[in-house]
């Protein structure tokens, strides 16, 4: 009885112009489950693959090649139809309009790759590595134009189009914290709900926490809080809803009292219960003080 086949590795190999999204269309690669690697020189990619085919968990590999080196352009076309023959490859070339590449280099404030030997002239360094790369771009199984896409469109496509039935999942942190021990780094969303009444300043409560069923009941049962939750649960529930879109990963959401103590874990709880009635995200919440 013959053994099944192992379905061959999938191998994306990512290249084209300078500032045309490359980084992007890798990092989306590596959020719908592909091994990734940049600026991977061509010449070694049948051996890396090779390589690779011994993990049991690698199926899906994606590779960024830079060829604006000289050392890199010998044996390009040579490795790439090899990849060919024994895996499901596919190049994928980015490109862009020269306009709209010299906006994004103005933008990001970074210099052009090949700005040195042209002189620091953006036009000429463009022009040069255009045609540079036309040959691998006659090589690539797919040229895709970005002009059109910010970067957050660009991952989204390249994510639907390469993912299968694997769709992104934003994940959702949010963190209860107390002002006077300093803002949480990294938040996304920022909720100062200082405003509410303060347990801390009743006796019997002073000592308890916001997970603590008395505390709840005294913040939850103030008309004042029932009117932010309200509108705090259609904001957020309107900004989940377009992050999700955009092709986010990633959403961390603080909110903060004076201590971190009573309040804000309280209102953390309820949003948090709020988004995964709501979403089928995954939602974790830290109470940083507790």
């Amino acid at each position: 009885m013959s053994r099944p086949e192992t379905p061959p590795i999938k191998v994306i190999v990512i290249t084209g112009l300078s500032g045309a999204g490359k980084t992007v269309a890798l990092r989306a690669l590596e959020d719908v489950g592909y091994f990734c690697i940049d600026n991977f020189p061509p010449q070694l990619l049948r051996n890396f693959i090779s390589l690779s085919a011994t993990g049991k968990n690698i199926d899906k590999v994606a590779i960024s090649v830079d060829v604006r080196e000289k050392s890199f352009v010998d044996g390009v076309e040579e490795a790439i139809n090899s990849l060919r023959k024994d895996y499901d490859a596919e190049v994928v070339f980015l490109e862009a309009e020269s306009s709209v590449l010299r906006k994004r280099f103005k933008e990001t404030r970074r210099p052009h790759p090949l700005s040195v030997s042209s002189g620091g002239d953006i036009q000429d360094a463009l022009r040069v590595e255009s045609e540079y790369l036309s040959f691998l771009r006659n090589l690539a199984d797919r040229v895709i134009d970005t002009s059109s896409y910010t970067p957050h469109q660009l991952r989204s496509f390249i994510m639907e189009t390469f993912g299968g039935d694997r769709k992104s999942s934003m994940g959702i942190s949010i963190i209860s914290f107390g002002y006077k021990f300093g803002i949480p780094q990294d938040v996304d969303l920022l909720f100062d709900i200082r405003f509410l009444p303060n347990p801390y300043f009743i006796p019997e409560l002073r000592e308890l926490n916001g997970l603590d069923d008395e505390v709840k009941k005294y913040v939850l049962n103030n008309q004042l809080t029932l009117r932010l939750l309200v509108k705090l649960k259609d904001l957020v529930s309107f900004l989940v809803a377009e992050y999700v879109k955009e092709g986010r990963s990633s959403l961390t959401i603080g909110v903060g009292c004076t201590g971190g103590q009573h309040r804000s874990p309280v209102i953390a709880e309820e949003i948090s219960r709020h988004l995964k009635s709501a979403f089928d995200l995954e939602v974790k919440v830290i109470h940083r003080e507790l």
